[in-house]
């Protein structure tokens, strides 16, 4: 399986994330996409008509987007049934802290492209601002969710220790854990794992790899 990726980004980390929880990683060929919303990568549009990554083409030359896809069907192709939990109340929770995670990657990577790629001149702190309220009030309810999660490891847990491990990466000046202790205790505990040691981003030059209108 190829699968068009980036290292910074937070979508492809989950996908590595379930590849290494799953025994998976040596079955992926990775393939780097230096798309950006201004210069696609043609490599990939054949395969991703939206032209986002991540992208995993499978062996049939089929090919499945995006990451909630894509570490959904690396769940199964293990015959995991925990990180997606069967039909349930723990299924419905787990994919609304997967969305909840996602949710905040998205307002934050808005915030990233109002900077990164916009001309100065057309830059609106208005707009970049109201993303990062977003940020805020999903830290606040993940704050709130801490004492329900205990030490599960789901595609829900999965994605908010991306999405917090994003926010130090490419936002270390919103200072997350303030007034968060519960959310900076297990995170601390999460990002030992060594599915996520071994995903995390290393490099802080600015990129546009992880631009918004480039994967999902």
């Amino acid at each position: 399986m190829k699968l068009f990726h980036a290292p910074t980004s937070p979508y492809v980390r989950k996908v590595m994330v379930i590849a290494h929880e799953t025994g998976q990683l040596a079955d992926l060929q990775l393939h780097f996409s230096g798309t950006t919303p201004i210069a696609g990568d043609p490599d990939l549009q054949t395969a991703n008509p939206l032209g986002k990554i991540p992208a995993l083409v499978l062996d049939d030359g089929s090919c499945l987007f995006d990451s909630r896809v894509i570490c959904e069907y690396l769940a199964a192709r293990a015959g995991d049934s925990t990180l997606f939990p069967p039909p349930g109340p723990q299924r419905w929770e787990a994919l609304s802290r997967q969305a909840l995670g996602d949710g905040l990657l998205d307002a934050a990577l808005l915030a990233r492209y109002e900077w990164l790629m916009r001309l100065e001149e057309r830059r609106s702190p208005e707009w970049r601002a109201a993303q990062l309220r977003k940020v805020e009030l999903a830290l606040n309810s993940i704050e709130a969710l801490i004492p329900t999660m205990g030490d599960e490891v789901t595609i829900g847990t999965i994605t908010l220790g991306c999405a917090l491990g994003y926010l130090d990466f490419r936002f270390p000046e919103l200072a997350w854990r303030t007034n968060r202790p519960a959310a900076e205790r297990w995170f601390a505990a999460f990002d030992a794992r060594p599915s996520m040691v071994a995903t995390r981003p290393r490099d802080r030059a600015v990129s546009t790899d992880d631009s918004s209108s480039t994967q999902r």
